[in-house]
C-alpha cells in the first residue's frame, strides 16, 4: 500500500512527468507526404467540437525495456503513456519517443497479481512478470521525484503485462520501417542481470538523466514484497550474455530460495 504522504505526491506530480523528461525523437520518421492545409484545417475544427474523452487520463509516464518473446536478440525501449483504470488494470499506448512526433509501436495492459490468479493457464502465456524490471531499474518514470517514483513503483510490484508491439522503427543502431509492417510481436520482460543491452541502458540514461543502478540500490527495500511470478523463467537460457539472477525475482515454478 502506497504511503499516505507518497501518495499526495504523486497525485501532484504525475502530470508533469512528460514535461519534465528529456525529449526523446522518434528514430524513424513515418511513410507519407505532408499534411495538406485542409487536413490541418479538418484537425482544428476536430479539435473544438470532438473533444478526445478517451484519451484523458493517460497521464502516467513509464520508460522501459521489452524483448520479443520469440526474438529475444530484438530489443526496444518504450516510452508508456498509461492510465490507471482502477486498482488492478492500467491501459498503455507505448510510443518510440516522448514528443509530439513520436510513433504509437504498440499497447500494454497491466494488471494485478490477483488478476492474473484469475487466468486461465493457456492465458498466462502473453503476460510477462514485472518484478525483475521494478527491482533491477530499468523500468523508470521519468520526471517524477524520488518519493514519488518508488511509491508508484511499490503499487506496481507483483503486476504483469500483456504487450504487442505492431511497428518496428528502429533500435540498436538498426533501421526501422516507414511502416508498421508484419505481424504484432508480443513482448516481453528482461528478468535477469545482462539480458538487455547494455548500451540500450546507457544511453536512454545519459539522455534522460536517470541511473538505472540507482534506482536498483533505492529499490531493495521493495524486496522483500516480492512474490514468485510466473515468466520469470520463460527465456531462460536465451540471453547468452546473462549474468546472474535478480536478488527477489523467482519463477513461481521455481524450489524456493
Amino acid at each position: 500500500m502506497t504511503h499516505p504522504r507518497f501518495a499526495a505526491a504523486l497525485a501532484c506530480t504525475v502530470l508533469a512527468t512528460g514535461a519534465a523528461a528529456q525529449r526523446t525523437l522518434p528514430p524513424t520518421a513515418p511513410a507519407g507526404a505532408p499534411k495538406a492545409v485542409g487536413t490541418r484545417a479538418l484537425e482544428s475544427g476536430a479539435r473544438i467540437l470532438q473533444g478526445n474523452a478517451p484519451l484523458a487520463g493517460f497521464d502516467i509516464y513509464l520508460d522501459g525495456f521489452h524483448p520479443m518473446k520469440d526474438h529475444p536478440d530484438m530489443q526496444v525501449e518504450a516510452h508508456h503513456f498509461c492510465r490507471q483504470v482502477n486498482e488492478d488494470l492500467a491501459q498503455c499506448a507505448l510510443f518510440d519517443g516522448n514528443t509530439r512526433t513520436a510513433n504509437l509501436t504498440g499497447i500494454e495492459y497491466i494488471i494485478s497479481e490477483r488478476l492474473y490468479a484469475t487466468l486461465p493457464a493457456d492465458e498466462r502465456q502473453y503476460w510477462h512478470p514485472h518484478n525483475g524490471e521494478i527491482l533491477s531499474g530499468l523500468l523508470v518514470a521519468p520526471g517524477l521525484p524520488e518519493a514519488a517514483e518508488h511509491a508508484l513503483m511499490a503499487k506496481k510490484m507483483n503486476s504483469y503485462g500483456k504487450t504487442w508491439h505492431v511497428w518496428n522503427t528502429g533500435a540498436n543502431g538498426k533501421p526501422g520501417d516507414a511502416l508498421p509492417l508484419g505481424a504484432p510481436m508480443l513482448g516481453w520482460s528482461f528478468n535477469r542481470d545482462g539480458e538487455v543491452f547494455p548500451s540500450m541502458v546507457e544511453e536512454r540514461d545519459i539522455r534522460m538523466k536517470v541511473h538505472t543502478g540507482s534506482k536498483r540500490k533505492a529499490r531493495a527495500d521493495l524486496k522483500p514484497q516480492a512474490h514468485p511470478q510466473g515468466g520469470v523463467d520463460a527465456l531462460k537460457g536465451t540471453f547468452q550474455q546473462a549474468t546472474q539472477d535478480i536478488p527477489g525475482v523467482v519463477d513461481s515454478g521455481a524450489p524456493a530460495r
